[in-house]
């Protein structure tokens, strides 16, 4: 049918029509130049070119065909690949979320631990400074105690003094020397 078709178009376009003077005659260009175009088709087909060229054709539309299902697996197996790299991208930052919430939360406790740790610093501080205030009262009570026994014993030996004559020291004296010997012994 192809062949026909060929014959066909070859010569409905020949220009063979368009020479003058008798058409089969080997003096006419044209009518050679339609001989050796007939034995160009001829040979082509005698060694099958066309079918050659078709079957190179095929066999690149086949390499076509090939590579076009492998750019599909390709395509299909990056998507795939995108999927799984999309839900660990998900998945990494819903991690993170929840390691960031823990971190605030953990940042709180610790927080709150802080504050009732300074709580109770405060409270026993407070109560050292306390006992130390406490302790210097009951030195200062002690030293103004023991001032004003001193002072007492002052004044009062001043006015013992005063009043006192010799012979009351030395009878005293004496009678503080037999109290100890009496003691003692």
């Amino acid at each position: 049918m192809r062949i026909i078709a060929t014959l066909m178009a070859m010569f409905a376009a020949s220009p063979a029509l368009a020479a003058s003077g008798p058409f089969f005659s080997l003096q006419n260009t044209n009518f050679v130049v339609g001989i050796a175009f007939i034995l160009f088709i001829g040979v082509l087909i005698y060694f099958k070119v066309p079918g050659m060229l078709t079957g190179l054709l095929d066999k690149r539309a086949t390499d076509i065909q090939a590579e076009l299902n492998e750019a599909r697996k390709l395509r299909e197996e990056a998507q795939s690949v995108l999927a799984s790299y999309e839900r660990k991208q998900k998945e990494v930052t819903e991690h993170a979320g929840r390691i960031v919430e823990q971190a605030k939360q953990e940042a709180q406790l610790a927080a709150d631990q802080a504050k009732e740790d300074l709580k109770d610093s405060i409270a026993r501080r407070l109560l050292a400074a306390e006992d130390q205030i406490k302790s210097a009262e009951n030195a200062a009570l002690r030293e103004v105690r023991n001032k004003a026994i001193s002072v007492a014993i002052g004044a009062a030996s001043d006015v013992i003094a005063k009043n006192m004559t010799a012979t009351d020291g030395n009878q005293r004296i004496d009678e503080s020397i037999a109290q100890v010997e009496a003691k003692l012994h």
